[in-house]
């Protein structure tokens, strides 16, 4: 059982952070090892450009670097914060020192992979840190770019209901709501399906991620990371459910209408018209007008949350939700 070991100063720096490299990496190794199978339609629609990908550029000299059990850190470095984006993940991999690119690759690549003669050659160049930056970022323009406004969103929508559970019911609840696995016991967090000591945050805090490419939970509790939890983002399972046609809320869209129905599924937390618009591949003036008749029926309310406006369903919103489900 992994446990953190939890101080009031670890709950005051605890904070929240999206992490583009980080799901770059898991959604190659997803492609490359079916470990965690992405749905068919996602599969079918990527492996195309990801196998030219291999042949055409270094990728499987970062693939080579891959294991079940994660990578080296220099591929995927520590978020900021939010706001962190593709580029700014990009500089910090290509400003890696190559001593430090050298250590990580020793330690990671030892399986049969890493012996291919190409692999093996640039691994071993003197420029083995740009070579795996341009792959990385070839991969990303070709097999996320196009994605990830809407994946983003459904992770910022993530933090948002994450942040509402903390307001309402404290960080214990919070915790425990990003996996049943997790639980909140004598002042620390502990991880029962994960092998695993006592880890002390020591006043540092604990840095949560939402991935929609994660499987469940992952951990980073070495440096340069802070000690990390890696969850899945909530609204994942519908975002994969829909890409497999999964059925619709018939008798609600017979009643409201199948975009203003697909709102109203979504908002299972508060959300702005721009996280809508994005995670269900709507336009915002689209969202904004469905919106408007919503909340005029009595289905909805919006309330200012800093520089956004959430909308969040009634009680007769959730009724309906309900009954249709």
């Amino acid at each position: 059982m992994l446990r953190f070991e939890v101080s009031v100063d670890d709950l005051l720096r605890s904070r929240f952070a999206l992490s583009p490299a980080l799901d770059l990496c898991l959604l190659l190794r997803s492609l490359a090892s079916h470990e965690r199978p992405l749905p068919r339609a996602w599969a079918a629609r990527l492996e195309p450009a990801f196998e030219r990908l291999r042949r055409e550029t270094e990728l499987n000299a970062f693939l080579a670097l891959q294991n079940p059990q994660g990578g080296p850190d220099f591929v995927a470095p520590p978020p900021r914060g939010l706001s962190q984006t593709w580029a700014d993940d990009l500089a910090v991999i290509r400003a890696t020192p190559p001593a430090a690119a050298r250590h990580e690759i020793a330690a990671t690549a030892t399986g049969p992979s890493a012996r291919d003669p190409r692999v093996r050659a640039v691994l071993d160049s003197e420029d083995v840190v740009p070579r795996i930056a341009a792959a990385m970022d070839q991969a990303w323009h070709e097999l996320l770019a196009a994605d990830w406004p809407q994946l983003r969103a459904i992770c910022e929508r993530d933090v948002v209901h994450r942040v509402g559970v903390i307001g309402e019911r404290g960080w214990a609840a919070a915790v425990e709501s990003l996996h049943p696995g997790i639980a909140w016991r004598a002042g620390g967090i502990e991880i029962g399906f994960f092998r695993g000591e006592t880890v002390r945050l020591s006043g540092d805090g604990l840095l949560l991620i939402p991935s929609v490419f994660v499987g469940h939970i992952a951990a980073h509790l070495e440096d340069p990371w802070p000690r990390t939890l890696v969850y899945r983002a909530r609204g994942t399972a519908a975002l994969w459910g829909e890409q497999e046609a999964a059925p619709q809320p018939d008798a609600l869209a017979a009643l409201v209408g199948r975009a203003r129905a697909r709102l109203l599924m979504a908002l299972d937390a508060p959300a702005s018209t721009s996280h809508l618009a994005r995670s269900l591949a709507m336009t915002p003036g689209a969202v904004g007008d469905h919106l408007a008749i919503l909340r005029g029926a009595g289905l909805l309310v919006r309330a200012r949350s800093g520089r956004s406006v959430l909308y969040r369903r009634t009680p007769l919103g959730e009724a309906l939700v309900a009954g249709s489900s």
